[in-house]
């Protein structure tokens, strides 16, 4: 039995989609609420669903973020201590903590990819997030699941190597999720790609269709273009650092209308990191300066993908955020109808293109029920 199990809240069904923000996350929206230290002390609450330990661990977390480095609050970040945030915020319950630990994979001579690895068995799912984003986005979604699971830190992100290349070289990115996946995860046979994790996984379909039996792919297509993703990319090529965590949280804010304060900053501290000084930059690659720089929200032609998703033996489902942020249009949804007839489509009515972060109770039903 999982550890962490779906909550029965009165009056509730959790498997459907929800009728949009609650006026408790709205008003968490409306305002960035106090100063940096009231903001480290909600981070670091919630703590009625803490095991004894965990509530320590929290303890201790407040009193070293009370120490300043030129005029910021100094953030001890423990990465496998949120997860009672995620379960809490979306009426998940939670006995006590997942068995989640992170692996890193050789995958070049110079290179390892770092992945969470979530359950004590093998992994029958293997999760790929999207541009600049990490394994942590998964979180809810593999709390709701309760299954053994694989959640990957594509190159240049999260806690893997690797730069981020422009044009995103799809090929490369995918050989080596192939070989992370052969060491992590040698017998899941479905894969959930969002984004540019999606674009990854039709690529290991293309190169490694033994290891693919179903394909998920979440708010994402091969018709993706500058035009449906420029508001993604005027975020991911914004500022490089911020001078403090509120300035990040409130960039971050603005560009995710969808999401409540308290999952972004629990992707924030996920994300990004707090430089000696106090400052925050990303945590993810950047492109690299001068023309490539400039250059650097043009995205790469990926309509060859059509071929692969119409040749691909795999299974094939299509979640699409309904939301005005999700990058897939109408015309996008009827090619690849077109093109796999077999295909499912599932439309998440209140979710955005992060359909993981704005509904992942609705996506987590997906996924179980198109398990290969």
């Amino acid at each position: 039995m999982a550890l962490w199990r779906r909550k029965k809240e009165e009056g509730r069904n959790l498997t459907q989609p929800s009728s949009g923000m609650s006026n408790e996350k709205k008003s968490q929206h409306d305002s960035l609420g106090g100063s940096v230290e009231q903001a480290i002390q909600d981070l670091l609450g919630l703590s009625s669903s803490l095991t004894q330990s965990e509530q320590a661990n929290k303890e201790r977390q407040t009193k070293d973020a009370t120490s300043a480095t030129g005029g910021n609050a100094v953030l001890s970040y423990d990465e496998f201590s949120y997860f009672h945030e995620n379960a809490l915020e979306f009426g998940l319950s939670y006995d006590s903590s997942p068995h989640v630990r992170r692996h890193s994979v050789r995958v070049s001579d110079d290179d390892c990819l770092s992945a969470l690895k979530w359950g004590k068995g093998d992994p029958e799912i293997v999760l790929l997030h999207g541009g600049a984003q990490n394994a942590h986005t998964w979180d809810t979604v593999a709390l709701a699941l309760g299954k053994n699971l694989v959640a990957i830190d594509l190159p240049g992100h999260g806690h893997s190597d690797g730069t981020r290349r422009h044009p995103i070289d799809l090929e490369e990115d995918a050989i080596w999720v192939i070989r992370a996946m052969r060491q992590l995860a040698p017998n899941a046979k479905t894969i959930v790609g969002m984004s540019l994790g999606g674009l990854v996984a039709m690529t290991i379909a293309q190169y490694a269709p033994e290891l693919v039996e179903t394909l998920i792919l979440v708010d994402i297509t091969p018709g993706v273009t500058d035009e449906k993703a420029k508001d993604i990319m005027a975020f991911i090529n914004g500022p490089s650092t911020f001078s403090s965590f509120e300035e990040l949280l409130a960039r971050t804010l603005e560009h995710n209308p969808t999401r409540s304060v308290s999952s972004l900053r629990r992707g924030i501290l996920h994300n990004a990191l707090q430089l000696p000084d106090g400052t925050w930059r990303w945590r993810y690659a950047r492109h690299g300066g001068g023309e490539q720089r400039e250059h650097a929200g043009a995205l790469a032609d990926h309509t060859s993908l059509w071929d692969v998703l119409a040749k691909t033996p795999a299974k094939v489902c299509l979640v699409r955020g309904m939301r005005p942020q999700s990058v897939v249009s109408d015309e996008d949804e009827a090619e690849l109808v077109k093109r796999r007839k077999d295909a499912h489509i599932v439309r998440i009515a209140d979710a955005g293109h992060s359909v993981q972060g704005d509904t992942p109770l609705e996506l987590a039903k997906v996924i179980e029920r198109y398990l290969a």
